[in-house]
């Protein structure tokens, strides 16, 4: 990489920078409102802007045209800082070791919501705001802010970085000009979280539980103030309805919100939302029979509760509203499998995605039709549309790629003493950015439990899922390096 790249890359890195430190300043402030200890977070953070600052107008006059190279390597060296500088945000102001801090910043930035604190009530509001601050970023990607950013230095590399973000089968523009279509779902994105949060203070919380569970919700993160989780609410079912609703929203392709928000609905017509409606009914209505044949609650509880933890799974948001491993197996059995579903792309959950579903499930009837009309002409179509051969293969490596990392880190987790369940449901939580698994990992449980090395590691596979595999393996190909 020659000196030109390097400049072009550290460029961008500077702006994100100076964006991240403005955000986390709010939490600086949110310390000051409560009188608590801020002073080395509030140094350390004023250090990172400033450096940030220095180095944009060191580059100031550097014309950088980002190549597809610079873009995907920005992309992964941002989310290792992300975790790198968040973790220190945390490491000054609770008490926890840096691999600790370090877990916890990445699970907050990739939306993960697995987290290492055993008791977060003990917490300081400063510390409780920044994982969420954390989630809200990284929610719908803090690159995506920078690419609205970059446009104004780099015409022509910002789509890159975008295309290197995204997650999803395809990038889809709304607009000429990507920083527009970028600031556009963040318009929508603030605008849910300002209304989740509004009717979640009307609800009942204090505003300080509103918009930490407001960011968590609309991010899909998972990070709450409450050592219960969701579960602090058990009984208030407006709270845990609005979250439900909320949570299944931002499991939504974002571009689908931003056309309705100019009047087009075509986007919520589409099969990927179409498919991603009926499984979240279907295992929503089975979870429910399933608590409701236990005879402990109400049908109202039941049905609440039910909906809430689907819906909290299938957009790996990962809040829990009570303790659903010890609901029964086949309870069990229903929610593992939105866990390795995912919700629709283009959103800010993660997971595997509906519409990777829906491609390999029609590539595979196509494949049947093909044999019993071997001279038939076929094809795979979504939205009327057909899928070119080279997604298709795309698709089918990344299915792949997603479960054998997953095997391999679940064989590893067992391979170092802990149960399958917890070593199974821990790589899928880590892999798919859900958060809670079973086991020693379940929602009444944490992710104390592993060593500061299986932490970091754990981190770095967190990062690999939200990149979706393809963004980080690119890095380790010669010919990749040679070509780009």
């Amino acid at each position: 990489m020659d000196a030109n790249s390097l400049k072009n890359i550290l460029k961008f890195i500077s702006i994100i920078g100076v964006v991240l430190s403005l955000f986390l300043g709010f939490a600086s402030l949110i310390g000051t409102i409560y009188h608590e200890s801020i002073g080395s977070y509030l140094i350390f953070n004023l250090l990172y802007l400033l450096v940030n600052i220095l180095l944009y107008f060191w580059l100031y006059h550097h014309p950088s045209q980002m190549s597809i190279k610079e873009g995907i390597f920005s992309v992964n060296l941002s989310w290792i800082l992300f975790g790198v500088v968040g973790g220190m945000g945390l490491y000054l102001t609770s008490n926890i070791t840096f691999a600790q801090a370090f877990f916890e910043a990445v699970s907050g930035f990739t939306t993960t919501g697995a987290t290492i604190y055993n008791d977060i009530e003990s917490l300081t509001h400063t510390t409780l705001i920044l994982r969420s601050l954390y989630h809200w970023l990284g929610g719908m990607g803090i690159i995506v802010l920078g690419v609205g950013l970059l446009t104004f230095i780099n015409p022509t590399g910002s789509l890159t970085l975008f295309k290197a973000e995204s997650t999803g089968v395809s990038v889809e523009k709304l607009t000429p000009k990507i920083k527009d279509t970028a600031m556009g779902l963040w318009k929508i994105y603030m605008l849910l979280t300002f209304l989740d949060f509004i009717l979640l203070y009307l609800g009942g919380m204090s505003a300080f539980d509103a918009i930490n569970h407001a960011f968590s919700t609309i991010s899909t993160g998972g990070f709450s103030t409450k050592n219960s989780s969701m579960g602090y609410w058990e009984h208030n079912y407006f709270i845990l309805w609005i979250t439900t609703i909320f949570m299944f929203l931002s499991g939504v392709n974002f571009i689908a919100h931003l056309r309705a928000l100019s009047g087009d609905f075509k986007g919520y017509k589409s099969e990927e939302v179409i498919w991603y409606l009926a499984v979240f009914l279907v295992l929503s209505i089975a979870l429910s029979a399933v608590h409701i044949s236990i005879g402990k609650d109400t049908v109202f509880h039941s049905l609440t509760h039910s909906f809430f933890t689907i819906s909290s799974i299938i957009t790996t948001t990962g809040f829990a509203s009570t303790d659903y491993g010890e609901w029964s197996r086949a309870a069990i059995a229903f929610i593992f499998i939105p866990m390795f579903i995912g919700a629709n792309a283009g959103s800010t959950a993660g997971g595997v995605k509906v519409i990777r579903y829906v491609v390999l499930l029609k590539s595979l009837s196509t494949q049947f039709k093909q044999i019993l009309h071997p001279n038939a002409m076929l094809g795979v179509y979504i939205d009327g549309q057909k899928v070119l051969g080279k997604v298709l293969v795309s698709v089918s490596g990344f299915f792949f790629i997603y479960m054998f990392t997953t095997l391999v880190l679940s064989f590893y987790l067992f391979a170092k003493g802990y149960d399958y369940l917890t070593a199974l449901s821990a790589s899928i939580a880590v892999v798919g950015n859900i958060g809670p698994g079973f086991g020693h990992v379940g929602p009444a449980d944490n992710f104390s439990i592993f060593s500061d090395f299986d932490k970091v590691l754990l981190s770095f596979f967190m990062i690999i899922g939200r990149l979706e595999f393809y963004t980080f393996i690119v890095l380790f190909s010669r010919e990749f390096w040679k070509r780009f």
